[in-house]
């Protein structure tokens, strides 16, 4: 054992059995560690910063308690393919939404315990689109769970939004030509507050999050500070689309997973044709300023996460971050052939792979197997869930549930005041495997 660590042990003898220990390691970050007895004290708001991690302490149990609150247009369906992967191989509860809902908790109403199916609950993982409500939260998930969610750049993302609900959103359909540029141009001549889904076209992060999308900062400073408080007190881990890869890392050190854990196909991607190649810095601007409540919360979240990164060691986290990046393209060949490539719907012959479509003007791309999928086994079905649509696996996991669930199964509840159908009036098939 070197000198250093020699020292240490010996002066830990001295002190109580709580204690903290500061190792300098290689990579020049500094692990924190609560240790009690034997055993490391598991907190959800703690990061580990170790980078390698320390090999001397005992291992920390993987945490199998999750809640994602899935964004929109913010990569949150990989996201929630990663989540649902991981509880299935874990043989974990995920909490999906009561028939009624479809496939998101009756967003965009606020969420409620009642909106998720009976056969799902007790949950151990919850990742489905949600308005977020703390309190009916906490009365579904269990002491401990960690809480995490995703935020994207509020231009690029307006942008998504404005093409992908461009046919169920009413501010955007009143638009000529279907222009984004148009809109930003003129925002309140398009835009009715309280219309139904008018939360897509206005603020999304922060109505996701649940906050008042109408409130601006310029006019309330306050309620901007008030509403990033209110977050942090809950999220553990806020993510960025932008650097996904590195809030993995994050995530999977957060929750002591391994790597293999954190492994994914881009889903729910557009084709090009249906996007902007690059949004101009006018448009942007524009952007960002008609969404100026998601634009704080936006910045301010990065520039925690790179605080976080700073704290855990930026070069750790970059390297396991091209090390997920190597893994990902090792297993997308071999699931997907030699030259993986997303795929339009219409090219797609595995039915459990072909991804909902929103309208005839988004193309959504996605993944096919060798063979259209006629092979078996293990591999097979394991290629199968990475590219899985968040459609066809929810509708998968909810059957697998209900089976395990056997005697325990009640009859689906009557709603007393159903919601009205969801946005998106998503297709019952394909019903998977």
């Amino acid at each position: 054992m070197p000198p250093v660590l020699q020292r240490l042990q010996q002066a830990t003898k001295l002190m109580s059995r709580r204690k903290i220990l500061l190792l300098v390691l290689g990579c020049s970050s500094v692990s924190l560690l609560i240790h009690q007895g034997a055993q490391l004290s598991w907190y959800p708001k703690l990061f580990p910063l170790s980078c390698p991690p320390l090999r001397d302490s005992p291992p920390r149990p993987k945490h199998l308690t999750v809640a994602f609150l899935k964004t929109h247009k913010t990569a949150g369906t990989t996201v929630q393919n990663i989540l649902f992967r991981f509880a299935e191989r874990h043989n974990l509860t995920v909490a999906l939404p009561h028939p009624s809902c479809e496939h998101q908790f009756c967003y965009p109403r606020n969420f409620s315990a009642h909106f998720v199916h009976p056969a799902t609950r007790p949950p151990h993982v919850l990742a489905s689109h949600l308005r977020f409500d703390r309190a009916e939260l906490a009365r579904l998930m269990p002491p401990g769970t960690v809480y995490v969610t995703i935020l994207r750049e509020p231009a690029a993302m307006f942008e998504s939004l404005f093409s992908y609900y461009n046919q169920y959103c009413p501010a955007f359909r009143r638009v000529p030509n279907a222009s984004l540029e148009a809109f930003l141009r003129a925002p309140e001549a398009y835009y009715r507050a309280g219309e139904h889904f008018a939360m897509f076209a206005h603020n999304t992060l922060a109505y996701d999050l649940g906050g008042d999308n109408e409130r601006s900062p310029r006019d309330d400073a306050a309620y901007l500070a008030g509403l990033i408080r209110q977050v942090e007190e809950v999220f553990s881990l806020v993510m960025i689309a932008e650097y996904f890869d590195e809030s993995l890392v994050l995530l999977r050190r957060l929750l002591a997973w391994d790597l293999d854990d954190v492994l994914y196909a881009k889903l729910n991607a557009r084709a090009a044709s249906s996007r902007l190649a690059a949004i101009p810095a006018a448009l942007a601007r524009a952007a960002r300023a008609w969404n100026a409540l998601d634009a704080g919360l936006y910045d301010h979240f990065n520039a925690t996460f790179w605080r976080r990164v700073a704290r855990a060691g930026r070069a750790c986290v970059e390297r396991e971050a091209r090390e997920l990046r190597e893994a990902r393209q090792r297993l997308l060949r071999r699931c997907f052939g030699d030259e993986p490539v997303l795929r339009p719907a219409a090219q797609i012959r595995t039915k459990q792979l072909q991804p909902w479509q929103p309208s005839r003007k988004v193309d959504i791309m996605g993944y096919d197997l060798p063979g259209g999928g006629g092979g078996a086994g293990p591999a097979t079905e394991a290629c199968l869930k990475l590219a899985m649509p968040e459609v066809q696996y929810s509708n998968y996991l909810l059957r697998k549930q209900k089976r395990r669930g056997g005697a325990r199964a009640r009859p689906e509840p009557v709603l007393d005041h159903p919601p009205p159908r969801p946005l998106r009036a998503l297709p019952r098939g394909p019903q998977g495997p």
